[in-house]
C-alpha cells in the first residue's frame, strides 16, 4: 500500500475540519430553533387560534425572519417577521434589504410582534385567500405566502416547508389549547428597563437560565413569586449566588425525567455534578440518587451511568 503524502494528509486534515465546523454550526442551529419553538409556541398556537393562522407557518416564518430570534430587527425591534413600514405609526428601525435603509416596525414586546402578524395577514386583502385552505395544510399556506409576495426569494415557499417538517412543528396546528402563563407574561417586553427573562417548558415545569447579577430575590420579584420558595425549588439556600447560564426552576422538580428519557441514561462528563445533573433534567436532587440507589456522599466519576427514571 502506497504511504499518504504530505499533501493527502494536509487535505484529509482540512476536509476534517470543516466537516467538524459543519456539525458543529448544524448543532448550534438545532439548539437555536429549539430555544425558540419553545419559547413561542405556545404565543403561535394562541394566535392560530384567535386569527387563523396555523401556529406551524407562524413559527417557521419567525424562525426564518428572525434566524430563530437572532437578527439584528429581533434583537433591538421586537420584528420577527420582517414586517415593512407600510401604514405604520409605531416605533421604526431602519436597516438594508431589498434597498437600502428601508424602514421595519418596531415592538415593544415579541407578543406584540406575533400579534401584528397575524393581524397583517389576516386583514391584508392579499392574503385572503389563505384563510380558505385548512388550518393544517401548511404546504398550501406556505405556497400562498410566497404567491402573494409576501417574500422575494424564490425559495421562501420551500425552505418554510423545511422548517416545519424537520422540527415537527405541524403538531401544534392540532392544538386546542395553550399555556395562558407563558403567553400573558409575554404580553410585558421588559421589567424596571430591564429585558424579561425567557421562560421554557420541560418536564412539567418552567424554567430560565440566570443572567449576570440575578439573585433568588431579583428573580421571584420578576415572576411574582416568594424568593424563599424559588431557592426552595431549586434545592438551594436563598442568599446563594447564581452564576450566568445556571437553569432555575420556578416550580417544585419532578421525581423522574419525561417519558421519553426511559431506557436512556446520562453519562456524566467532566464537571457535572449530581446536583448540575438533577438541574438539568428538573429532577429533585434526592429522587436522583434514589434512582441509582446511591448515597449522598458518594462522589460521581466522569463516565458513570445515571437512571434518569
Amino acid at each position: 500500500m502506497r504511504m499518504m503524502t504530505v499533501r493527502n494528509r494536509q487535505l484529509l486534515v482540512l476536509l476534517t475540519l470543516l466537516a467538524t465546523m459543519v456539525l458543529n454550526a448544524s448543532a448550534q442551529t438545532s439548539q437555536r430553533y429549539k430555544q425558540y419553538i419553545e419559547r413561542y409556541r405556545d404565543i403561535a398556537i394562541e394566535q392560530m387560534l384567535k386569527w387563523k393562522v396555523p401556529a406551524s407557518i407562524t413559527l417557521a416564518q419567525g424562525l426564518l425572519e428572525s434566524a430563530a430570534g437572532q437578527s439584528t430587527l429581533a434583537t433591538e425591534g421586537n420584528n420577527h417577521f420582517g414586517i415593512k413600514c407600510h401604514g405604520w405609526t409605531g416605533r421604526t428601525v431602519y436597516r438594508d434589504d431589498d434597498r437600502k435603509n428601508e424602514c421595519f416596525r418596531a415592538y415593544s414586546s415579541a407578543y406584540e410582534s406575533f400579534e401584528d402578524h397575524s393581524r397583517f395577514l389576516a386583514k391584508g386583502q392579499r392574503y385572503r385567500k389563505l384563510f380558505s385552505l385548512k388550518i393544517t395544510d401548511y404546504k398550501g399556506w406556505a405556497r400562498g405566502l410566497k404567491a402573494a409576495g409576501y417574500a422575494t426569494n424564490p425559495q421562501y415557499a420551500q425552505s418554510l416547508i423545511n422548517i416545519i417538517e424537520s422540527n415537527g412543528l405541524s403538531q401544534y396546528d392540532k392544538a386546542k389549547n395553550y399555556d395562558k402563563f407563558l403567553v400573558e407574561r409575554s404580553h410585558d417586553g421588559n421589567v424596571n428597563g430591564q429585558p424579561l427573562h425567557p421562560i421554557y417548558v420541560f418536564n412539567k415545569n418552567y424554567y430560565l437560565y440566570a443572567r449576570q447579577g440575578d439573585t433568588f430575590k431579583t428573580l421571584a420579584e420578576e415572576i411574582g413569586i416568594s424568593y424563599r420558595k424559588l431557592a426552595r425549588y431549586n434545592e438551594r439556600d436563598k442568599r446563594d449566588r447564581l452564576e450566568p447560564g445556571e437553569i432555575v426552576w420556578l416550580k417544585k422538580k419532578q421525581k423522574k425525567a419525561p417519558k421519553e428519557f426511559k431506557g436512556l441514561p446520562h453519562t456524566v462528563a467532566a464537571g457535572e455534578s449530581m446536583y448540575t445533573i438533577a438541574q438539568k433534567y428538573g429532577i429533585r436532587l434526592q429522587s436522583l440518587y434514589k434512582l441509582n440507589r446511591l448515597t449522598p456522599d458518594y462522589s460521581i466519576q466522569v463516565g458513570d451511568v445515571l437512571r434518569l427514571r
